[in-house]
């Protein structure tokens, strides 16, 4: 499949066809590589909350509020018995 080359701002890009996205499972990033002249895009798959961890941790610094509760964190929201056990 041939695609244009278009001008986005200051650089370039292809549009993929929705069908090759959803074929290859892309939601909202990719990786990117190039080996031996070739690119290849990959998309990246995300686990729920991946980086919210540090992004507390950060926060906490910047601004000195008290860390968020270590089990809210790792807690499985979408099915695990145990949220119905925290007092809100």
């Amino acid at each position: 499949m041939q695609l244009n080359v278009v001008k986005i701002g200051n650089s370039r890009g292809v549009r993929i066809p929705k069908k090759v996205l959803d074929q290859c499972q892309v939601d909202d990033v990719v990786d990117l590589s190039v080996e031996n002249n070739v690119m290849m895009l990959k998309p990246v798959h995300r686990k729920p909350r991946e980086g919210w961890a540090e992004a507390i941790a950060a926060s906490n610094t910047k601004h000195g509020e008290e860390p968020m509760d270590k089990a809210w964190l790792e807690a499985d929201l979408l099915g695990g018995a145990e949220v119905e056990d925290w007092e809100w």
